[in-house]
């Protein structure tokens, strides 16, 4: 563990002194985070006029997710994006042989080589939303530090679903089709999942692509008004997502053929 310790350390500081030297890219983003951020809120505002919920929760509670929402998304773009969007690079040209030479899981090597600072824009404005809103909401600070476990539990089913999305470029290199298509189903976790329909919707998007544990189960814990069941659901399909992304990768070594000899 303490070598593992060592080894992303040794990533995260050449990756950062990399991508500083582009520091003008931070104000990109700044930018279009922002910009982003004003389309949300403006989506959001849209649907509450008057003393109007959405499936049964005031702006607030619903500002309380959204927050959650855009805090996972700053970290995916932190830590997830810069490095599992490179796997169909290394399928593609055949580095992903020298990745595998190494004497590290490789696993952990494509996971964690990179670190991206052009993320953080989206982590802080969703830390600032979820401070914003539990201070309307009077919560108490010990409630958001036990929210802080689902939301931990949210970003490892993130990270899962999108390592098992890129293992599959060992199959299919041209996966980018997919990606658009998660994130575009991903986007609707930016609201609570009592908001869409009942039935065929909500069991998707609890089961199949879990954005309900992603920032509702989180959200429902600052609030108090979670059960027991729920975050355990979150907990095994976290664990399981997890294991199914390892099985899934080892499975896919299996297949590989080098793209270089």
């Amino acid at each position: 563990m303490r070598r593992y310790l060592k080894v992303l350390r040794l990533f995260w500081a050449t990756s950062l002194s990399s991508e500083l030297e582009y520091r003008v890219n931070f104000a990109l983003a700044l930018l279009g985070s922002s910009g982003q951020l004003a389309g949300n809120l403006f989506g959001l505002g849209l649907f509450y006029r008057g003393e109007s919920t959405l499936g049964g929760w005031p702006f607030f509670e619903a500002l309380l997710v959204m927050g959650v929402f855009t805090t996972l998304m700053g970290t995916s773009r932190v830590l997830f994006t810069p490095n599992l969007s490179r796997i169909v690079e290394h399928v593609r040209t055949g580095t992903l042989d020298f990745v595998l030479l190494k004497p590290i899981d490789s696993q952990f090597w494509l996971s964690t080589r990179r670190i991206s600072p052009w993320g953080l824009p989206d982590l802080i404005f969703g830390l600032c939303i979820v401070l914003y809103a539990a201070l309307k909401l009077e919560l108490p600070p010990g409630r958001l530090l036990v929210a802080a476990g689902p939301v931990l539990v949210g970003a490892v089913i993130l990270y899962s679903l999108w390592f098992m999305l890129a293992s599959i470029a060992v199959w299919y290199v041209k996966i980018y089709n997919v990606t658009e298509v998660l994130n575009g189903l991903l986007a609707a976790g930016r609201y609570p999942i009592q908001a869409l329909p009942p039935g065929a919707y909500r069991f998707v998007f609890t089961f199949v692509v879990p954005v309900a544990l992603l920032t509702t189960v989180p959200a429902e814990v600052a609030l108090g008004r979670t059960e027991a069941t729920g975050l355990s659901l979150a907990c095994v399909f976290a664990l399981s997502a997890l294991g199914a992304s390892r099985l899934l990768w080892r499975f896919a070594l299996r297949h590989y053929t080098s793209a270089s000899s």
